[in-house]
């Protein structure tokens, strides 16, 4: 069983950034294509973005392309989406998810297999 924890969110400024984590137990990260997913209230869970196994990106937001960066770190078996630009329709529960059956990206929450618990991340003035 893989666990996935998310850290990093928390109350910003619009055009501000921060940094989310999602760390595993596992030290097999670099097996797993991992997503980012957000939720924001009253909406369905959508795609942000996705690393695969092989360290390809993929973007599911237009909004998230120049702004958003997703990056991995088999070491400390931990990835980040690091946001800058931040706008208030960013706000929403962030989730990490972990694909290992094809390490590949894409956008249906169904592929992963593995959740973490979830972030908040709140941009407002």
């Amino acid at each position: 069983q893989l666990q996935l924890v998310e850290s990093g969110g928390g109350l910003v400024q619009p055009g501000g950034s921060l940094r989310l984590a999602c760390a595993t137990s596992r030290p097999t990260l670099d097996y797993y294509s991992i997503g980012w997913f957000r939720q924001a209230p009253g909406k369905e869970r959508e795609a942000v973005l996705c690393i695969s196994s092989s360290n390809v990106e993929e973007y599911y937001l237009d909004s998230a392309k120049g702004r958003f960066t997703i990056s991995r770190d088999n070491v400390k078996n931990t990835v980040y989406l690091q946001m800058n630009s931040l706008k208030p329709e960013d706000t929403g529960v962030y989730y990490c998810a972990a694909d290992g059956d094809y390490g590949e990206c894409a956008r249906q929450t169904l592929v992963y297999d593995y959740w973490g618990q979830g972030t908040q991340v709140t941009v407002s003035s």
